[in-house]
């Protein structure tokens, strides 16, 4: 028997892609909640709105993650946009 031909030679474990969280991606959610306020109207807001899903669920969809993941990471994405925009107005209304 050769060392090659153990069990324990041929056993690789299993890979498990680990993504970066969106809600991390503190930029982006900036990015996206600026930009979502700087909207003029309700269906502008909500076409750009659409138009980030799109792109964010594609780019999940190319990392591997299934669509349970895609739904938690995007879910929190939007929180945190939410989170942010309310920070933001808040920010905006304090001025005098």
């Amino acid at each position: 028997m050769k060392q090659d031909d153990l069990p324990l030679f041929a056993w690789h474990p299993p890979c498990k892609l680990i993504v970066f969280p969106l809600v991390a991606r503190i930029g982006r959610i900036r990015d996206v909640a600026s930009k979502m306020l700087d909207k003029t109207s309700a269906r502008a807001a909500e076409t750009y709105h659409d138009q980030v899903i799109i792109g964010v669920l594609r780019h999940l969809e190319r990392l591997g993650l299934s669509e349970s993941e895609q739904d938690e990471q995007l879910g929190a994405f939007w929180n945190a946009v939410g989170d942010e925009m309310a920070r933001e107005r808040g920010r905006v209304s304090r001025k005098p």
